[in-house]
C-alpha cells in the first residue's frame, strides 16, 4: 500500500520497512520483492538483504551472501554497508580476513561522517592494525567521532592527551575528554578520571570524587577500578576506612584475574 500509495500517501521508505519486517518473519512474497529490488541495484535493499543473511532473518544465515550484498551496496556509497563490509573483513565472515581491506571500507564510511567507523578507524591507526601506525591520524579520527558524542572516542582521545600520543601531552585536556566519556557511562573513562582526581592530574586532587568515579566503573565490572576502590577503602581515602569493603573489592578484582588484587589476597594484605 505504501509502495503504490493505496489508502496512504506513497512512501517508498515506509514500504521498504514493512517489506523488510515481513521478509524477516518469513513471508516468501516479501523476500522475493526484496531480492528483486536489490537485484535492480537499489543500495538500501541490497544492504537490508545483507543484514537478513547475517542474522538469518527469513533466510538461511549465509555470511558469503551477506558480504556479497553488502559489497554491492557499499560500492554505491552506502555508508552502513561500507561499515558492515568492513566488519566482515575484520572478522573474516564470508570473506578472507583482511585488515587492510577492512580499513579501506571503514575509511569510506568514516569519511561520510559515521562516528562508529571514525572511532574504529582511530583504533586501527592507534594500533597499526591494517594501516601504518599513526598517532596523529588516530587523534584526528577520534576527535571527529568524539565531537559527535561517541563515548569510546572521547575516552580514547583522553588517553592520547594523557600520554602525549599524536598531541602535546595535556592532563587538563585528558581530564576534559575523560569527563565527557564518563558522563555517558563509559567505565574506562570513569576509572581514568578517577585516577586523575586521586593523583591531582589536570584537576584538583579530590579523594571523594576519585572514590565515586572508581565505584561507578567498579559497579560495571571494571577490574582495575575495583582494585583502586579497594585501595581507597583500605586507606580511608574518600571513604570511611573499611577492611571488609577493601577485601570485598579486591576479591571481585581478583576473580577477574587482576594480578595485584590476587597478590594482596594471597599475602593477606589489605593495605
Amino acid at each position: 500500500m505504501y509502495e503504490e500509495g493505496r489508502g496512504v500517501d506513497r512512501d517508498y521508505g515506509e514500504a521498504v520497512r514493512w517489506y523488510s519486517l515481513a521478509a524477516r518473519r518469513g513471508n516468501a512474497g516479501a523476500r522475493r520483492w526484496f531480492r528483486l529490488v536489490a537485484e535492480q541495484g537499489h543500495a538500501e535493499e541490497q544492504y537490508s538483504l545483507g543484514q537478513m543473511y547475517v542474522r538469518g532473518d527469513g533466510v538461511e544465515e549465509d555470511d558469503g551472501e551477506a558480504a556479497r550484498w553488502f559489497l554491492l551496496a557499499a560500492e554505491q556509497g552506502h555508508a552502513d554497508a561500507q561499515r558492515a563490509l568492513g566488519a566482515m573483513y575484520t572478522a573474516g565472515r564470508g570473506v578472507t580476513r583482511d585488515a587492510e581491506e577492512a580499513a579501506r571500507w571503514f575509511r569510506l564510511a568514516a569519511g561520510q561522517g559515521d562516528a562508529v567507523k571514525q572511532y574504529d578507524l582511530g583504533v586501527m591507526y592507534a594500533n597499526g592494525d591494517g594501516v601504518a601506525r599513526d598517532d596523529g591520524e588516530a587523534v584526528r579520527w577520534y576527535r571527529l567521532a568524539a565531537d559527535q558524542g561517541h563515548a569510546g572516542a572521547q575516552t580514547n582521545l583522553g588517553v592520547m592527551y594523557a600520554n602525549g600520543r599524536g598531541v602535546e601531552q595535556d592532563d587538563g585536556e585528558a581530564a576534559r575528554w575523560y569527563r565527557l566519556g564518563a558522563e555517558q557511562g563509559d567505565a574506562i573513562a570513569q576509572h581514568s578520571l578517577g585516577v586523575m582526581y586521586e593523583r591531582g592530574r589536570g584537576v584538583e586532587e579530590d579523594d571523594e570524587e576519585a572514590a565515586r568515579l572508581f565505584r561507578l566503573a567498579a559497579d560495571q565490572g571494571h577490574a582495575v577500578a575495583q582494585l583502586y576502590l579497594g585501595f581507597m577503602y583500605a586507606n580511608g581515602r574518600g571513604v570511611e576506612e573499611s577492611r571488609a569493603e577493601a577485601l570485598r573489592w579486591y576479591r571481585l578484582a581478583a576473580e577477574q584475574g587482576n594480578a595485584r588484587a590476587r597478590d594482596f589476597l594471597r599475602q593477606g594484605r589489605w593495605r
